[in-house]
């Protein structure tokens, strides 16, 4: 199963840049800026893919540090963006949400604002895309937080579509962050949140309270019974990233996630990649497990791809076209 294949729609809304960075992409990244690699391709993988024995989402997050030490210039972060769209292309998708934290990005001077100007430059080419700008979870970082909302706000609608809070969900809980959602609600910038992944439902509550929109993950509402019906009945979505949660052992194998769970209760559930290289997938080989794993129909995968297309934070005629390729490649 691929991109190219007639009952395939691909949209990818949770996929973090810096966790996405392909091999020739690491290459070029660190020739460009004169910094050592391995000359192995085994060897650098071991700098960027998690293995079996990764623990939880604390070592996952591990596999991030390397290549955000690549992304410190304009040129390199509008090339990895670029790279990617034109990847994502490849791979046959029809949309993508890409995301980041601006924070991460300026140990070279940059300003998050320059960080932000320069990613947007990168989506000239490849998939049609957007941007999420991640808040980060952790100490000592409010005023970038709001930084990153502020930046946001202004380049909402020009490449910009979102902001996020990332990072160690259970080290830093949701409940601490609610003042940056209060503030991207005043100015108008919508927001998915990191929730119900290395913490539980009462995360998702959280978010929830905060007026998240969707939920990054989310996947542990299946513990609770009233979550779930409520995230149904009003419609809030879900970025599921399937192998993204075995690597942090959310679950043990792929026949325990609650896919179909989920799906019969009405929540609208969305397949995502979260990191490809960290995570060694795609999104074709994502929706290629699920529907191995769980029998997917073609009617239900048309619904996995149309729940993605209505819950992006794409403008209306974007979303409309989305809805219409997806309506012919399921004729």
């Amino acid at each position: 199963m691929n991109g190219s294949e007639k009952h395939i729609a691909l949209i990818d809304l949770h996929l973090h840049l810096d966790g996405s960075l392909s091999l020739a992409s690491v290459r070029e990244l660190a020739r460009m800026q004169g910094i050592g690699v391995p000359a192995e391709d085994g060897e650098l993988l071991k700098l960027l893919q998690v293995g079996p024995e990764c623990k939880d989402l604390n070592e996952y997050l591990e596999k991030f540090d390397f290549p955000c030490s690549l992304l410190q210039t304009r040129e390199a972060i509008t090339l990895a963006v670029r790279n990617l769209t034109q990847e994502l292309a490849a791979q046959g998708l029809l949309y993508a949400e890409i995301r980041f934290a601006p924070q991460f990005h300026t140990l070279q001077g940059l300003t998050q604002y320059e960080v932000v100007e320069a990613a947007t430059a990168g989506l000239d080419g490849g998939v049609r895309a957007n941007l999420i700008l991640c808040c980060m979870r952790g100490e000592g970082n409010r005023e970038k937080n709001i930084e990153t909302v502020e930046v946001a706000s202004a380049f909402l609608g020009r490449g910009v579509c979102a902001v996020d809070l990332a990072g160690a969900e259970a080290l830093f809980p949701t409940e601490h962050f609610g003042e940056l959602f209060r503030l991207a609600a005043e100015k108008g910038v919508p927001y998915t949140i990191h929730a119900g992944e290395a913490c539980g439902p009462d995360s998702v509550y959280t978010a929830l309270s905060f007026g998240a929109r969707r939920i990054g993950h989310g996947v542990r509402s299946m513990e609770d019974g009233a979550l779930v019906a409520r995230l149904a009945a009003e419609g809030v979505p879900l970025e599921l990233c399937p192998t993204s949660n075995l690597n942090t052992s959310i679950f043990s194998a792929i026949g325990e996630y609650p896919l179909r769970e989920l799906m019969a209760a009405g929540v609208k559930v969305t397949i995502n990649t979260d990191n490809m290289m960290v995570s060694g997938v795609t999104l074709a080989s994502e929706m290629e497990l699920m529907t191995r794993t769980f029998g997917l129909t073609a009617a239900e995968r048309r619904t996995l791809a149309m729940n993605a297309a209505e819950a992006s934070f794409a403008d209306p005629a974007v979303k409309d076209w989305l809805v219409l390729e997806i309506e012919k490649r399921f004729a």
